[in-house]
């Protein structure tokens, strides 16, 4: 009788513990800006290592303002832009502020667009580059922007690289 009685209260102690370890193949919402520049960076060759730094803070309020976002709408972040019209080029990792999901998006899609009104005439490679231009939400809520050279797998390679 006692087991019958003891194992259901067991599997419900335990089964909170074994959930929370699956994983489930989504990055965690707790990473700092610190892991999102990790992950950028991971996931780049050399050569943008070197030529687009990485901002995790709002020192460069014109990078920001070209993505569409202010410092109240981010919680956290990591983006990597070209801040001259000569490259169709964005990586963004953003943990929305809370409420700000649809502004955030909003702001990226905003980059995104203008980036192939920029190119469609001028650069034909670059109006490419920034017509597969990768946008997702994370189901924890981290937004991910890939404008680059093979987008899809750069994003993939972040999406690992947060799990």
């Amino acid at each position: 009788m006692k087991q019958r009685i003891l194992f259901p209260l067991l599997l419900a102690l335990l089964l909170p513990l074994l959930s929370a370890c699956g994983g489930g193949g989504t990055p965690a919402a707790d990473h700092s800006p610190e892991d999102l520049a990790a992950a950028i960076q991971g996931a780049r060759d050399a050569e943008e290592n070197q030529v687009f730094p990485i901002l995790t803070t709002f020192e460069d309020e014109y990078i920001f303002s070209l993505l569409g976002l202010s410092e109240a709408d981010v919680s956290a972040c990591a983006v990597s832009v070209s801040p001259m019209n000569v490259r169709a080029y964005g990586i963004a990792l953003v943990v929305p502020a809370e409420g700000k999901a649809d502004t955030v998006l909003a702001g990226l899609q905003g980059f995104i667009d203008l980036q192939q009104q920029n190119f469609e005439q001028y650069l034909p490679d670059q109006y490419d580059i920034a017509k597969n231009a990768a946008l997702e939400t994370f189901p924890n809520g981290t937004i991910l922007l890939a404008m680059c050279q093979d987008s899809g797998s750069v994003a993939a390679n972040i999406r690992a690289a947060l799990q």
